[in-house]
């Protein structure tokens, strides 16, 4: 179909973008006088060119590549699994083992073929292709092959609580009811005679490629006495929504970047080389056993170290019902005189969204799409200077999930530091699925019938912190920001329906029109699984996993924090005192440090240590020296200090240390 004769609101924005760059930059004069008259930076080296012992884990070849590099491939599909017969799935484990896919690798074929397209002026080289795969495992499917389960305690308000639970148990909390409730999943909310085990996603740049490599992996199935319990096709859109999603706006733009894996920038130290804005984010909050923000503990066994927790939702969307509402919508705020009146609807749903549909943020050109100035760019996004929301609401899509430098504790009150949401950040893996809505076609007609939506995948090493809290606590809380006068309003892109805030200027201050949103993005099955380093892989396939809890070096345990084995809890006591409890709470090792500790830290180089508030050593467990040695809280009731298998230091069953 002719693209200019669209009629459909998201293809017809995303095509008038670069049509209209002139207009745009005219609409926005302090961006159209940079883009002008500033000279074009040179081109940033791509990170893989950076010394490796800077960014290490662009090397890694423990860790599955879809975690930091990310596929990026035009094709995918996933095939959700189960298994009846543990020894069989551990041979088709062990067979599966070579085809996965590494950090190393997809780091380097992405740097190559970017290069190369950046050669070729933006055009992809059809000289470069790669097949993916990864093998992400649930709870049930890590017990299955191991035999045992996955985790010696469940702590109430744990990501190990949450992982064994799954999002079915918790979908009332995260949001899914009414239509999109588990008794309606397509995958992710059947009973235990169709629980998924494991899901294998293969991702490729030719269709025809992927497809071998599918029905490969089905045939594989039947020696194994494996099921297909659901398959989920996927792939990028075609023409104008090229790297859109189905509302027809630019998805994946905004991504964290990881420290020792991203390049930093030396101007700032803190952000992304040839990606002003994007923060760096500490490595452990996305691969487990890497050093996470304020060297907090992970609080896992083993088996999660160099791995991912990974969530997988299908999101039905309803394109024409989401520009139907926005049409209406504007056509409140015209009427209440909190629009101007020459506004179209893109002009409200880019406020929904937060960008434009061609990926220019609001913040930055609030009256038009305009293309992105010399040396910044989409991910270039502040909103400190609009605390009140009337460039980019405060309800919008890409505001509640990240606040950025606009989260402000208090009405009145500066800013947060952006440090502060580290913690809450998720990698996004999304790929639509389903062909484009055709605004040709009458509603349910040919293609208009077919569903369609985006196959979410995300990573990070807390479920709970991250998007639980993501999902809870911001995207789907009516009061965040909070303390406002009407209510913000729940995110009206992702969120529930809810009243939202349209906030804006007027001579007496901020003046807030309210507007009601419908959902309609439907949640269609959803799942935690965990995307296990190649290494737990290979024991999985023996039938092996450890399930001692793991206290990664560079670790810090504050008073309060409890790592929970079962059998045995190392603490860090209110008195400070490093203490190791039996299950009743009775103690079975103290190093005496009540009234001296302050922390308690794993160093490097293997010494556990209890430091006193002036950071001077209150006791130690005597085992510097031995980088690489691991400090384990096992389920038999002891804590250790291993050097490969001996054991340097050791609590518990009656052990003084």
């Amino acid at each position: 179909m002719d693209a200019v004769q669209s009629t459909d609101p998201a293809r017809r924005t995303v095509i008038r973008a670069g049509a209209v760059a002139a207009a745009a930059l005219a609409a926005c004069p302090r961006a159209a006088a940079a883009a002008t008259t500033a000279p074009r930076p040179a081109a940033a080296p791509p990170p893989a060119a950076a010394d490796a012992a800077d960014l290490p884990l662009r090397s890694d070849r423990d860790s599955q590549g879809d975690i930091l590099a990310g596929s990026r491939k035009d094709h995918a599909c996933l095939l959700f699994l189960r298994f009846r017969e543990p020894v069989l799935a551990r041979r088709w484990l062990r067979r599966l083992l070579p085809q996965i896919s590494t950090t190393e690798e997809m780091a380097r074929f992405n740097a190559a073929f970017s290069a190369a397209r950046t050669k070729a002026g933006g055009t992809d080289p059809a000289s470069l292709s790669a097949q993916w795969t990864g093998l992400s495992l649930t709870h049930a499917g890590l017990g299955f092959l191991a035999g045992r389960d996955p985790f010696p305690a469940l702590p109430a308000g744990s990501t190990a609580e949450a992982f064994a639970q799954g999002p079915a148990e918790r979908a009332e909390a995260l949001g899914d009811t009414g239509d999109s409730s588990p008794d309606s999943w397509l995958f992710g909310g059947e009973g235990p005679h169709r629980a998924v085990h494991a899901i294998l996603n293969l991702a490729a740049d030719d269709p025809r490629k992927l497809a071998e490599a599918v029905d490969r992996h089905q045939q594989a199935l039947g020696p194994a006495q494996g099921v297909l319990v659901f398959r989920q096709d996927a792939g990028t859109l075609p023409g104008a929504l090229r790297g859109h999603e189905h509302f027809g706006f630019t998805d994946g733009i905004s991504q964290p970047g990881v420290r020792g894996f991203n390049a930093p920038d030396p101007a700032t130290g803190n952000t992304v080389l040839g990606k002003p804005g994007a923060r760096l984010v500490p490595a452990g909050e996305f691969i487990v056993g890497q050093e996470k923000a304020g060297n907090r503990p992970a609080g896992l066994p083993a088996w999660a170290t160099g791995g991912s927790f990974q969530v997988v939702r299908r999101l039905a969307q309803d394109v024409p019902g989401w520009w139907a509402q926005a049409r209406e919508r504007l056509a409140e705020l015209k009427r209440a005189g909190a629009a101007p009146a020459d506004a179209t609807d893109t002009w409200l749903a880019a406020r929904l969204v937060g960008r434009w549909p061609g990926g220019t943020p609001v913040a930055g050109c609030p009256l038009a799409e305009r293309p992105c100035p010399a040396g910044t760019g989409p991910t270039a996004v502040s909103y400190r200077d609009d605390p009140q929301g009337w460039h980019t609401p405060l309800f919008a899509h890409i505001r509640k999930g990240n606040p950025r430098d606009g989260l402000v504790p208090a009405l009145g009150r500066p800013p947060l530091d952006p440090a502060v949401t580290d913690g809450h950040r998720i990698i996004r893996r999304g790929i639509p699925y389903g062909p484009a809505y055709d605004p040709a076609q009458e509603p349910g007609q040919g293609t208009n019938g077919a569903s369609r939506g985006l196959v979410f995948i995300g990573y990070q090493a807390d479920l709970v912190q991250q998007f639980e809290f993501v999902a809870k606590q911001w995207i789907n809380e009516p009061d965040f920001p909070a303390g406002r006068n009407p209510r913000t309003g729940a995110d009206p892109v992702l969120g529930p329906g809810s009243p939202v805030a349209f906030e804006s200027e007027s001579e007496g201050g901020s003046r807030a029109t309210t507007l009601r949103f419908g959902r309609f993005i439907r949640t269609e099955g959803a799942l935690y699984a965990f995307t296990p380093s190649i290494p737990v892989l290979r024991e999985l396939a023996e039938g092996r996993l450890e399930v001692s809890l793991e206290v990664h070096p560079g670790t810090v345990l504050r008073a309060g924090d409890v790592l929970d084995a079962g059998a045995a809890r190392l603490t860090l006591d209110a008195d400070g005192d490093l203490v190791l409890l039996d299950p009743s709470g009775a103690r079975r090792w103290s190093a005496g440090t009540a009234g001296k500790g302050s922390e308690a830290a794993f160093s490097r180089d293997g010494e556990l240590t209890v430091r006193t508030a002036d950071g001077k050593a209150a006791w130690s467990s005597g085992t510097a020296g031995h980088p690489g040695a691991r400090l384990l809280v096992r389920p038999g009731g002891d804590a250790v200090v291993l050097d490969g298998d001996r054991v340097l230091w050791r609590a518990g069953d009656g052990d003084a240390g």
